[in-house]
């Protein structure tokens, strides 16, 4: 859909999203943040934290579970009980009322995960039962491996698709103006497609084919049960977060592209790179598999006010995300068009958790 634009100030100038109007070019990257009150309800405080960010375009949210064994991490938000739906109706209202939009990120974290956030603490499910070299939260152990995940059967698989089917109507309940789902950086459908974490032998398995069958499932029953203008996907074909790895992303996600083509979601919003990190970790074409979809793309990592507005006037994509710079910035928007210096990230508390405003909901605006 890229098309070039002239004029220097493109990236703050309105842009059509499915049947919604963007008020600027700037996506609030998903960020989880852990900070989800008792049930993993969103409470007040992620209410003025979203409606503070409200000046972009689009938010999408922190990723968010589609049920309760798809969490992998503390305090994360759900999005599969009436209370959590409620919790988010008093975010999306608050962010409509200062005129942005938003979307939900609606997750299965898979693999990683723990037995700790698991109902009767059974083992989490994967494509298949090897454990990510890599760590989360657990309140009184610390920092610990992910657990052991057992491989689901053929037949539940159907179940989980539902799940996301379930939780993107509830997201139209709540307010939302889509969902983006969560096919990157390892979790449950970025696993499958993998061959580094799936060795199936059925037909979620071996073949690219196979190995793309679920998270194209989940994309037809999202884009059926909502309608294709209300969902993007996130993907990150090389970032190799969470013990991601595949032998050959070229062909894998030029195929997943191909087949996303023929549903149409809103977008596409790709991670180029090392997510949080290098962009150029390991070879990949992103222009190629750009090609290959007409609608909205929109691309992450590490941009700046030039790279994205470079982005954009050369039609490489249509909206840009950030991530950091809008924790630390609530008024990033306003910021990037006055080239106002940025808020560093608070030395003092942690990007996760925590109790009360600081570090969450106290970094400063601009003074009128």
């Amino acid at each position: 859909m890229s098309t070039p634009a002239s004029s220097e100030t493109s990236l703050f100038q309105p842009f059509p999203l499915g049947d919604i109007t963007l008020a600027n070019r700037i996506v609030m990257a998903p960020l989880t943040r852990s900070r989800a009150d008792k049930g993993n309800v969103p409470g007040e405080l992620v209410v003025e934290y979203y409606a503070q960010r409200a000046s972009v375009g689009l938010i999408i949210t922190e990723a968010t579970q589609v049920s309760s064994t798809a969490q992998g991490y503390p305090s994360t938000p759900g999005l599969h009980t009436a209370e959590q739906v409620a919790g988010w109706k008093k975010v999306t209202e608050a962010v409509h009322a200062k005129g942005s939009k938003i979307f939900v990120q609606l997750w299965h974290t898979g693999r990683m995960s723990h037995t700790a956030y698991q109902p009767g603490e059974q083992a989490p499910v994967a494509p298949s039962a090897i454990a990510a070299k890599a760590k989360t939260f657990v309140a009184g152990q610390g920092m610990v491996d992910t657990s052991v995940p057992r491989a689901l059967e053929t037949s539940e698989i159907p179940g989980i698709v539902n799940d996301f089917r379930t939780a993107s109507r509830n997201a139209i309940e709540a307010g939302f103006d889509g969902v983006e789902i969560h096919g990157a950086h390892g979790y449950l459908l970025d696993a499958f497609l993998r061959d580094g974490s799936n060795q199936r032998g059925d037909i979620y398995g071996g073949s690219i084919e196979n190995r793309a069958r679920f998270l194209l499932e989940v994309m037809a029953a999202v884009t059926a049960e909502i309608g294709a203008g209300k969902v993007g996907i996130r993907l990150s074909p090389v970032s190799p977060v969470n013990d991601s790895n595949e032998s050959h992303p070229q062909p894998l996600f030029e195929y997943v592209v191909r087949e996303l083509e023929k549903l149409h979601p809103v977008y596409i919003h790709v991670v180029e790179g090392h997510t949080g990190g290098p962009r150029d970790n390991a070879p990949f074409d992103y222009e190629a598999l750009h090609k290959l979809y007409s609608g909205v793309w929109m691309v992450n990592n590490g941009y700046t006010k030039s790279m994205a507005q470079e982005a954009i006037d050369s039609g490489k994509g249509d909206l840009v995300a950030f991530g950091r710079d809008i924790i630390s910035n609530p008024d990033l928007v306003r910021r990037l068009r006055e080239d106002a210096p940025m808020n560093p990230l608070f030395s003092d508390t942690s990007l996760y958790g925590g109790q009360g405003p600081h570090g969450y909901t106290d970094y400063p605006a601009l003074a009128d």
